[in-house]
């Protein structure tokens, strides 16, 4: 086993490059909630700049795949879009707005645990859901839930607020789940260009009901021209080019590489980079429950990584 980790190490530190991105995100996104974009406004944009440049690269590389083998596989690329994407931001950002930050990170980074569920369910010959996978799972759930909470153990139940957390933490592991097949016929490329395109599909019929939010796509409106400052735009840049097109085509590839379940399971890193980075740009200060919760995830992802 320790000679296959060492060989899968460099996937394993990019997958953590790629979470640790993803959890400092949250003070873009907190920037731009402050200077007057919404949560679906802000994912609208960062997706179509990552679609954008993303097919503008695949042309000019000669890489543009246009259709799938079939229509069946059309659909399996649009319910990437909607799960990784449309449902999966959506339900997280709204979560915010009815249940604590506390709750949401609490259920939303469980996902890893309900997608090794489902990959058993599904492909049960795998054994996904070994003992030991159940063990180092759980272990690194108990190592996050004492990051996340930081040694007040009060939660404030929402139910709506929290039920859309939990749609976010299914969705992103049904993505999970529907990426394995994906990436049985085509490219991490390929995927990820149509994932930015059926997100942002999936997302349009939001401002047919909110029209009041589409003023963003009137880029040289009164309204654009004030909210769109060079600090802003800088952000968004940030959100679309690195956390959005990069880290979903290097994590789509890494998913490839590594087993889906022990790939996943980085997310249970999140709130530790977070944190971290919290700590370096906020001044917030590191507790020894973040110190014994970052010791539970580490053990608990050597054994999901162990097939002993």
């Amino acid at each position: 086993m320790i000679q296959r980790f060492s060989g899968d190490i460099i996937y394993h530190f990019i997958a953590f490059l790629v979470v640790a991105v993803w959890g400092s995100t949250f003070v873009f996104t907190k920037l731009l909630l402050a200077a007057g974009l919404s949560p679906t406004q802000i994912f609208t944009l960062r997706f179509a700049i990552a679609y954008v440049l993303m097919a503008a690269w695949c042309i000019s590389k000669g890489r543009w795949q246009v259709a799938t083998r079939s229509w069946q596989d059309e659909l399996l690329m649009a319910a990437l879009g909607i799960t990784g994407g449309t449902l999966y931001f959506t339900a997280e950002n709204v979560a915010l707005l009815y249940t604590t930050a506390t709750n949401t990170s609490l259920i939303v980074c469980s996902c890893p645990l309900f997608a090794m569920l489902l990959l058993a369910l599904i492909y049960r010959g795998e054994h996904t859901l070994s003992r030991q996978r159940v063990v180092g799972s759980l272990l690194a759930l108990v190592g996050m839930a004492a990051v996340v909470l930081n040694g007040h153990f009060v939660l404030h139940l929402s139910p709506l607020g929290d039920v859309l957390a939990f749609t976010a933490c299914l969705s992103w592991a049904v993505y999970s789940l529907l990426m394995k097949r994906a990436l049985e016929h085509y490219s991490a490329i390929m995927i990820t260009r149509k994932v930015f395109f059926y997100g942002l599909v999936g997302i349009m019929p939001y401002y047919l009901f909110c029209p009041d939010e589409a003023w963003i796509f009137a880029p040289l409106g009164a309204r654009a021209q004030e909210v769109f400052t060079a600090a802003v735009t800088g952000n968004l840049l940030f959100l679309g080019v690195v956390a959005s097109m990069a880290c979903f085509l290097i994590w789509n590839w890494v998913i490839k590489k590594l087993d889906t379940v022990v790939a996943t399971n980085w997310i249970y890193f999140n709130p530790i980079t977070t944190i971290l980075f919290a700590h370096w740009l906020l001044g917030e200060r590191i507790t020894p429950w973040f110190l014994l919760g970052t010791m539970f995830i580490l053990v608990g992802m050597y054994l999901c990584n162990h097939k002993g």
